[in-house]
């Protein structure tokens, strides 16, 4: 069981190792995007489901998407409204995607800033981290720093106490489509009728 430091952790996945830390919506495990085949081997993840990039800014994500400038213009609306905050939007990937986040399937990406001020500050010091929820594939999240470090003793775990409380709630997923509009992939604490 590895619980250190925020400096520690920050340096952890700044070196390329898988950390976790919480969120506003469930504890995360997350790595550079280039090291993400690593969550999906400690998580024994099926490949055909992606992870999500999160970061401490849209700026620092924009870069991962493609659009027409009327798609971008629709989803920094949906971005200053709802990030940070509990909405994952999945859109057209571009070029800069490493495969490793979504190995089956290059062609999209999720994206997410998380409203947990402590995430921020890890995200702001590592940039861009391939994420997803703490848990072996299959199986409840878990949602207490030190079970998480029993779990997976690989892991550098934030040994900040206490936590902040998450939701337990995964984020709202949307999908952006080719008509302009978003289709709900899976529900969360934010309502399809509020998007």
């Amino acid at each position: 069981m590895v619980r250190l430091s925020l400096a520690a952790v920050i340096t952890a996945a700044q070196a390329g190792q898988v950390i976790s830390f919480p969120t506003d919506t469930l504890p995360a495990l997350a790595v550079q995007p280039d090291q993400a085949a690593q969550i999906y081997r400690l998580k024994q993840r099926p490949s055909e489901k992606p992870l999500i990039l999160m970061a401490a800014t849209a700026a620092e994500l924009w870069p991962f998407a493609q659009g027409s400038p009327e798609d971008q213009a629709q989803w920094n609306a949906i971005a200053n409204q709802y990030w940070p905050g509990a909405l994952t939007l999945v859109l057209p990937a571009s070029d800069r995607l490493p495969a490793a986040v979504n190995p089956l399937d290059r062609s999209s990406i999720g994206l997410r800033i998380p409203a947990c001020a402590l995430a921020r500050q890890i995200l702001a010091e590592t940039g861009p981290l391939a994420t997803t929820s703490a848990n072996r594939s299959g199986e409840p999240a878990l949602l207490d720093p030190d079970a998480i470090a029993a779990e997976f003793p690989e892991v550098t775990v934030l040994a900040e106490d206490p936590w902040p409380d998450p939701s337990g709630l995964a984020s709202t997923v949307v999908r952006w489509q080719a008509d302009g509009q978003w289709q709900v992939l899976r529900q969360g604490s934010i309502v399809l009728g509020e998007v």
